[in-house]
């Protein structure tokens, strides 16, 4: 049980750092609207994110100028408020995908050396 816990908090460590950039991702592919954008990060493999998480992340995103939004009708209900990417989104994707690259490379690295235990 402490074993999955500690993969459960891990996990959301790890995605807390990457969400900017999986949402930046998302969006980048199709304009789309928050739980939409909830739905596509799920449909993805990251199963853990959480609807607030990402309501939160759209807007910091917008409020920084990475997405633009515009409200649209919806037949389901109320109207939704749709984001899309600006240019200076597309810059941060561009550089998270590098910081990304680099990162994960290190890291495999890492993980993947053989450690000598001394007593």
């Amino acid at each position: 049980m402490r074993s999955s816990v500690r993969r459960t908090v891990e996990r959301s460590q790890l995605l807390k750092g990457a969400l900017d950039a999986a949402a930046l991702a998302v969006v980048a592919q199709r304009d789309g609207y928050g739980y939409d954008v909830v739905r596509r990060l799920r449909a993805a493999g990251l199963a853990d994110v959480g609807d607030a998480s990402v309501y939160g992340t759209l807007r910091r995103l917008y409020r920084a100028g990475s997405l633009t939004s515009y409200v649209m009708p919806s037949a389901e209900g109320p109207h939704r408020r749709y984001y899309g990417i600006t240019e200076r989104g597309r810059a941060q994707l561009a550089e998270a995908r590098e910081a990304w690259a680099d990162f994960s490379r290190v890291l495999t690295d890492l993980l993947q050396t053989e450690v000598e235990v001394t007593a």
